[in-house]
Parts: C-alpha cells; sequence; structure tokens
C-alpha cells in the first residue's frame, strides 16, 4: 500500500478483531454457560484494549517499514 496511515488502520484493527474472536472462541470452548452480556462485553473489551496497545506499536512500524 501506498498509504501507511491506512495500512496501519488495516493491521491493528484486524489484530483487535481476531483477539476479540478468540476471546469469544475461548468463552464458548471452556465449556461454561456465561451470559451473553458477559461474553459480548468481554469481547469489546479486548477489543478496545487491543486497539489501544496495537495502535502506537503498528504506526511506528509500517513508518519505520515505508519510509
Amino acid at each position: 500500500m501506498n498509504n501507511p496511515a491506512r495500512a496501519s488502520v488495516l493491521i491493528y484493527t484486524g489484530i483487535s478483531l481476531a483477539a476479540a474472536f478468540l476471546f469469544l472462541l475461548s468463552t464458548y470452548a471452556t465449556g461454561i454457560s456465561y451470559p451473553a452480556v458477559a461474553r459480548i462485553g468481554g469481547a469489546v473489551w479486548v477489543f478496545i484494549l487491543s486497539m489501544i496497545i496495537t495502535m502506537p506499536v503498528v504506526i511506528s512500524y509500517v513508518n519505520k517499514r515505508h519510509i
């Protein structure tokens, strides 16, 4: 991609979505009957925290690779 900002957004959003999906899968894999609110709320929480953590890391990595 020519635009490093767009590439960064796609990468860290994909990582965060994957983390949230893995969280949902893990709640089903345990076999424990969690309420839907807890599963969805947890997935949203994981997504938000993943975005906060990966955003600066991915942006700096992509900018270094682009220059």
